[in-house]
């Protein structure tokens, strides 16, 4: 929420954008971390750091453009829980989220995974699962 990240149907995670609220001519590049957005004709959801950036806070949409910044090299998560009950999803997501912001939750194949990162480098995926007991997961 308060990361410069975003959402977006396909775009690989790691993925740097520079979005442009058409209305204003602001920008803000943000990190593509999540899926989404699921309503309607939306093409990109902002975090709130970024949606203050393109002073579209209390409007909470408006016309953007996209513009791929840059792609990443590699792209790895560290899987720390997977459950079918969303809920346990989210509690084990929220106890992370105390003490970091590269935390979610996806939704794939009926299941409910919680993810740390994304990582640029394997090394640095290596280290954090080794820290969080985790399993290794590229993007």
């Amino acid at each position: 929420m308060n990361a410069m990240t975003a959402a977006h149907r396909t775009l690989p995670f790691g993925t740097h954008v520079e979005v442009t609220n058409v209305a204003n001519g602001r920008t803000a590049t943000v990190r593509i971390n999540d899926r989404g957005p699921f309503v309607g004709d939306r093409v990109i959801d902002v975090s709130r750091a970024a949606a203050r950036e393109l002073d579209m806070i209390g409007a909470g949409t408006a016309r953007v453009r996209i513009t791929v910044v840059s792609e990443p090299v590699e792209c790895f998560y560290v899987q720390v829980g997977a459950y079918r009950n969303a809920e346990s999803a989210q509690e084990l997501a929220n106890r992370y989220r105390v003490r970091r912001e590269d935390v979610q939750v996806h939704r794939t194949d009926g299941m409910s995974r919680v993810l740390l990162g994304p990582f640029d480098s394997r090394a640095q995926a290596e280290r954090d699962r080794t820290e969080n007991s985790g399993i290794l997961r590229a993007c």
